[in-house]
């Protein structure tokens, strides 16, 4: 962790956030007499992230001051498994409609969780399967939304 990394990121943070607050109040109040309309979730979207931009700030203040003996940072930042998330994020995003939301979610929860930790792929495969059916499911069944859901030529 760098302090001055998490510094201008939750400054960043609160800006997006507060923008995202802003810009709600432009989205119509209500819909069809609801008390609760469209501007409820972009407004609480960007308070959680200003709230939680601002707790970033304040933890900075509370790292520990690690150096090692010639002065350098302690902590060395890992390019390898930012760049295979960073390649499985764009790659997700690119062929999202082709494979579908549930398998194009759980190769790269896949990737992503065994980039971070190698090892235990039955908890992996378990937590990537019931995480991706499970938000398809909520939001395509539950909330009435529509995502990409199983690829064309799978004939599901």
């Amino acid at each position: 962790m760098s302090k001055t990394f998490d510094r201008y990121a939750s400054l960043l943070f609160l800006i997006i956030g507060a923008a995202f607050m802003l810009e709600s109040r432009n989205i119509s109040d209500s819909a069809y007499g609801s008390n609760v309309g469209p501007d409820i979730f972009p407004f609480g979207l960007g308070l959680v992230f200003a709230l939680l931009s601002l707790r970033l700030f304040y933890e900075t203040f509370k790292y520990p001051k690690q150096e090692t003996d010639n002065g350098e940072p302690a902590a060395k930042l890992d390019y390898k498994r930012f760049g295979i998330i960073l390649i499985a994020a764009v790659l997700y995003a690119f062929f999202l409609e082709e494979i579908g939301f549930i398998i194009g979610t759980f190769l790269f929860l896949l990737v992503g969780f065994q980039t971070m930790e190698k090892g235990k792929w039955l908890s992996t495969v378990i937590i990537a399967a019931l995480f991706s059916y499970g938000v398809y499911y909520l939001f395509v069944e539950i909330l009435q939304g529509t995502l990409p859901g199983w690829p064309v030529w799978l004939g599901l």
